[in-house]
């Protein structure tokens, strides 16, 4: 499963959840505290993202975007449950 992310670096804390229509579609908002220098606002961010999804972070991979904050991660499960568990972040109110 692909799933499109915004990222928001430096926030006051980690938060995964809302919606942002942006150039890969409709994407999951994800804050975390780490700066984006030297990628450790995509580290923070796809662990951030296994989590909030139950899965491994070994199972979140970057599959596009590390100098962007718009980016696509690949999640090694593909069930319904995890589907629909995205779709209720990205959609929740921010």
């Amino acid at each position: 499963m692909v799933i499109a992310v915004r990222v928001k670096p430096g926030a006051s804390r980690d938060r995964v959840g809302g919606r942002y229509d942006g150039p890969l579609g409709p994407a999951l908002v994800v804050a975390v505290t780490a700066p984006a220098v030297d990628g450790r606002a995509t580290e923070a961010v796809r662990r951030s993202v296994a989590r909030a999804l139950g899965v491994r972070p070994s199972a979140v991979a970057l599959r596009s975007g590390a100098a962007s904050r718009d980016k696509l991660f690949e999640v090694d499960d593909a069930s319904p449950e995890l589907a629909h568990r995205f779709r209720e972040l990205r959609d929740s109110p921010p």
